[in-house]
C-alpha cells in the first residue's frame, strides 16, 4: 500500500469508468504534497516504503525552499487537476502571495492533481550566449513533465504543454525549449507532434543538461512560439 495516497485517488479507483473533467492551472500551496507525489511516482517508480516517503518529503522541501530564481526571471509550476472549472472554484487567500512557483490561494474544491509541469525563464539548462557565457533571455524552459500512470494517454501532457506555451508568451518569450530522454521515444513523439524540433549541439560544444544520472542522454528540443502545430 503506497504512503500518502489521498482519498481522492481512492475514489478514482472505485469509479474507473468515469472520465473526470481536467483543468490546467498554476499550482497552489495546497497542491504541494500531490505535486511531490506525482513527481516521485513518475520519475522514481521503483522506490518503495520508506524510501518513497522520504523522497516525497525531500521533494516537497525542495519545492518550498529551493524555488529561488535570479532577479528578472520567472518560474511557475502548472498542474492538471480533476474537478470543477476555474470559474466555479471558491478561493481563500491572494494570488499576490507566492512561495516559489506556487501562489497563495487555497480553494475549497481544489480537485486532484493528475499531472505536473514546470516552466521558467531561468535558462540554467540552455546554451550560454557568447564568449562570456551570458544567460539567454526570451526563451522559456519546460521541465518535470509528469502524469500519474492511470491518467496517461488522455491528452493531459499536451494540455500542460499548451498552457506552458501560453504562459511563456505572456512573459514575452519568443521560443520554448526542453530536454527529452533519448530512451523515451513516446515523449519525443509527443513533443514533435506539438511542434518541437531536435537541436543538435555544434561539434565540441558543451551544452548544459539536466542533473540526473550520467547514464541518461538527452535530446535538446525547441519550438518557436509563433509556429503552428501541424496535424
Amino acid at each position: 500500500m503506497s504512503v500518502g495516497l489521498c482519498r481522492a485517488s481512492q475514489v478514482a479507483e472505485f469509479f474507473p469508468a468515469v472520465s473526470p473533467k481536467i483543468v490546467v492551472r498554476e499550482a497552489r500551496l495546497e497542491d504541494c504534497w500531490e505535486v511531490a507525489e506525482t513527481h516521485c511516482s513518475s520519475f522514481f517508480p521503483e522506490y518503495s516504503f520508506p524510501l518513497d516517503f522520504v523522497l516525497r518529503v525531500d521533494r516537497l522541501a525542495a519545492m518550498l525552499s529551493g524555488f529561488s530564481i535570479p532577479k528578472g526571471c520567472r518560474r511557475t509550476c502548472l498542474v492538471a487537476v480533476t474537478g470543477s472549472s476555474v470559474n466555479q472554484t471558491f478561493y481563500i487567500g491572494s494570488e499576490d502571495f507566492k512561495i516559489g512557483g506556487f501562489d497563495g490561494k487555497f480553494s475549497l474544491n481544489r480537485g486532484y492533481v493528475t499531472g505536473i509541469l514546470t516552466v521558467d525563464t531561468v535558462a540554467d539548462f540552455l546554451p550560454r550566449k557568447g564568449p562570456l557565457r551570458q544567460r539567454r533571455t526570451g526563451i522559456a524552459y519546460i521541465s518535470n513533465v509528469a502524469v500519474r500512470e492511470r491518467f496517461r494517454r488522455k491528452g493531459i501532457a499536451k494540455r500542460l504543454i499548451a498552457k506552458a506555451e501560453a504562459q511563456a508568451r505572456s512573459w514575452g518569450c519568443r521560443s520554448i525549449a526542453l530536454h527529452c530522454d533519448l530512451n523515451n521515444p513516446g515523449a519525443t513523439k509527443l513533443y514533435k507532434e506539438q511542434g518541437f524540433k531536435c537541436i543538435k549541439a555544434p561539434e565540441g560544444a558543451n551544452w548544459p543538461q539536466p542533473k540526473t544520472s550520467p547514464d541518461i542522454k538527452f535530446n535538446f528540443m525547441m519550438k518557436l512560439l509563433n509556429t503552428p502545430i501541424t496535424t
